[in-house]
C-alpha cells in the first residue's frame, strides 16, 4: 500500500533509494548502539545479496505500483516462497519432490487469474509490471538461502546493514537521475519514513534474525500473510477494486505455498485429535 501511494510521487527509481538510504541509516544506528563492526571485508557477497533481495526488488515492485494496485503485488510477492524452495533445492538445503511440483503449477496458475480475471482491464503494461512482480519475487526466493549461508560469517545486523549499504549505493544514480521530476509530498515521504525504518530496516534484520534459527523455506512463511494484508489495506485506504480473480488466484498462490512448504494450520489440531482418540 505504502509502495502504491509514493511511487507515483516520487517515482520507483528516487522512491527505492529513499527507502533503501532510510533504511541504511537505521541499521547504522543500531550498529553503533550494539556495537558491531561494518562488515566491509565481505562487501563482494552482501553486494550480491543486496542486489537479490534489496535493490531489485524494491525497484521493480515500485516500478510495478505504477501500474498495478497493492492487491495485485501483495498476492504476486507470495510466489517468493515458490522460488525460495527452487533455490534451496539449487544449495542442497531442501529436496523436489512431486508435491512440491503441484504446488508450483496452482501457484503460477494462481498468478494467471489475479491478472487475467482481476478488477483491472488485462493489457500489455499489466502483464508487464505483473511479470516484474514475479521477478522481484524471484529475486526474493534465490536470495535467502545466500542470506542462510553468509550467517556463518556474519552477524544478523552485520548482513542487514551491509546488504542495505551496498544496495543503496547501486541505486543512487538511478535516483540522480530522477531526482528533478520527484514530487517530495508529505505523503510521500511519511511513506518513505515507514518503509525505509520499519518495514525495510528494523523487518529485514528480524527476518535475517529468524532465519539463523530455521530453514530458507520456513523463513520466508511470513510471505504467506502478505496477501491478507496486502488486499485489505488496498481496499480500504486506496479503493481498490475486489474481484473473482483476486480471490481465486489468491487462494491457488496461498495452496501453492503450503504444498510446497508442507504449511498446514489445522496440523495441530489434527494431531491432537488422533491423540485423544
Amino acid at each position: 500500500m505504502l509502495i502504491r501511494m509514493a511511487s507515483p510521487l516520487l517515482g520507483p527509481n528516487v522512491l527505492a533509494a529513499l527507502r533503501i538510504g532510510m533504511a541504511t541509516l537505521t541499521l547504522a544506528v543500531l550498529v553503533r548502539a550494539r556495537r558491531h563492526t561494518w562488515p566491509a571485508g565481505h562487501w563482494r557477497e552482501l553486494a550480491l545479496i543486496g542486489l537479490l533481495s534489496v535493490a531489485a526488488p524494491f525497484l521493480l515492485f515500485a516500478w510495478a505500483a505504477l501500474k498495478l494496485p497493492a492487491g495485485y503485488s501483495a498476492l504476486l510477492n507470495s510466489t517468493a516462497v515458490i522460488f525460495g524452495i527452487f533455490a534451496s533445492a539449487w544449495f542442497k538445503e531442501d529436496k523436489l519432490t512431486v508435491r512440491k511440483l503441484v504446488g508450483c503449477a496452482f501457484g503460477f496458475s494462481g498468478v494467471g487469474l489475479i491478472v487475467g480475471l482481476g478488477p483491472v482491464e488485462p493489457s500489455a503494461d499489466v502483464y508487464v509490471a505483473a511479470l516484474a512482480c514475479v521477478v522481484a519475487s524471484a529475486c526474493y526466493g534465490f536470495s535467502t538461502p545466500l542470506m542462510k549461508r553468509a550467517l556463518s560469517r556474519m552477524q544478523p545486523l552485520q548482513i542487514a546493514a551491509g546488504l542495505h549499504a551496498m544496495s543503496f549505493l547501486m541505486l543512487i544514480p538511478g535516483a540522480a537521475w530522477s531526482w528533478s521530476a520527484a514530487q517530495f509530498t508529505p505523503m510521500a515521504l511519511l511513506a518513505v519514513v515507514i518503509m525505509g525504518v520499519v518495514t525495510s530496516g528494523i523487518a529485514y534484520w528480524m527476518h535475517i534474525r529468524i532465519l539463523a534459527h530455521v530453514s530458507s523455506v520456513a523463513a520466508m512463511s511470513p510471505t504467506f500473510m502478505i496477501p491478507v494484508f496486502g488486499v485489505i489495506w488496498g481496499h480500504v485506504f486506496l479503493g481498490e477494486a475486489l474481484g473473482t480473480g483476486i480471490f481465486a488466484g489468491g487462494a491457488l498462490v496461498l495452496l501453492a505455498s503450503g504444498l510446497i512448504t508442507g504449511f498446514n494450520p489445522w496440523q495441530k489440531w489434527l494431531d491432537v485429535a488422533d491423540t485423544k482418540l
